[in-house]
């Protein structure tokens, strides 16, 4: 087997001049399911060849857990990726969910990568049915339960993700981190163990662990959205409904967000001023993802601060000397503060 089939070895603005210059269409889809997979590295590299020659690109997570992945597919090849997921025993039927936008450089090369879980979740999985789940709700299901009375919505994504969009009256964990929100969710609804919570996530694959998890702790009444906030939105749209989830649904590719509606919830960190548009500061030391408004963006060139600017303007040869040599981290790059508009 050739190793050009198992890795990539091109840099960033090569891949992004063979994705453009392609003439073909490209499909953002997703999918996961938490299945046992006896050896994800054999598993692994004959994916990757399989995909890779189908014109794949994205971020592939493989454990023995299961799999989670987020890819783009050439239009006119999507069926031909159906057929070999399907061919896959451990994959057949898999649920593969359309993103809402597509956009052509979302994805610039295939990564397929062997984890110990494919969400870090910090669970210890021996301790619980990790598969007990909470009840599915279709998009349509779950649009009609959010008004039920004393029903209890948890959004169970990070704090940089519900700050520029989330479903109307939903508790929005301030962590960082699915590992840290886990518990957090926990306490917050002790007293709430005989309430309906509905769960929902951008695709659906954290609801399913979450779920298993509050149902071991005692929770009687756990749903989650299937397909996450990615199938709501396309349903709601096709339905012609008004849409309970507001702003921006963040998403882990080049694209940092699908707009679903039109509102904006959160605010540029540095001048105030309404924005729901997500940037890596483009110091490589610092990297902090933020909310930063366009002329704030030409203002800043893209950096969180006006010590990353200074480091920016140094030459590659300066940058990597200082990124190396760790005084980089001796700029305060993350004082910015998370600013939510309103819930």
């Amino acid at each position: 087997m050739s190793k050009k089939h198992l890795c990539n070895r091109y840099d960033k603005e090569t891949l992004l001049k063979q994705v453009l210059s392609d003439p073909r269409e490209r499909r953002v889809l997703s999918f996961y399911r938490y299945v046992f997979i006896e050896n994800p590295k054999e598993f692994r590299d004959s994916l990757y060849e399989s995909l890779f020659d189908l014109g794949t690109l994205g971020r592939i997570y493989l454990a023995n857990e299961g799999i989670n992945a987020q890819i783009s597919i050439p239009v006119n090849e999507y069926d031909r990726l159906r057929y070999l997921i399907d061919s896959i025993p451990e994959l057949s039927g898999i649920y593969f969910n359309d993103a809402v936008e597509d956009k052509k450089e979302s994805f610039l090369k295939l990564a397929v990568k062997v984890k110990t879980k494919v969400v870090a979740d910090g669970l210890d999985d021996s301790t619980f049915n990790a598969s007990d789940v909470g009840t599915h709700l279709s998009p349509l299901e779950f649009h009609d339960a959010l008004d039920e009375p004393g029903v209890i919505i948890v959004d169970m994504r990070n704090n940089y993700e519900s700050e520029v969009g989330h479903f109307e009256n939903a508790i929005l964990p301030d962590v960082g981190t699915f590992r840290e929100e886990l518990p957090m969710v926990e306490e917050i609804l002790k007293e709430e163990k005989d309430k309906k919570i509905l769960l929902y996530c951008t695709g659906g694959i954290r609801c399913e662990k979450a779920s298993a998890y509050l149902k071991h702790k005692g929770f009687e009444k756990v749903h989650q959205l299937r397909g996450g906030i990615i199938s709501y939105a396309k349903t709601i749209e096709e339905q012609g409904l008004k849409s309970k989830f507001k702003g921006k649904n963040f998403v882990f590719d080049d694209r940092l967000g699908e707009k679903i509606t039109e509102d904006i919830l959160t605010v540029c960190y540095q001048c105030g001023n309404p924005s729901d548009r997500h940037t890596n500061c483009a110091n490589l030391g610092c990297h902090v993802l933020f909310v930063q408004c366009e002329p704030c963006r030409e203002k800043m060139q893209n950096c969180c601060s006006e010590e990353c600017k200074s480091i920016v303007q140094l030459t590659d040869e300066e940058q990597r000397s200082l990124r190396k040599s760790g005084k980089h981290h001796l700029y305060p790059t993350h004082h910015l503060t998370r600013k939510l508009v309103g819930k």
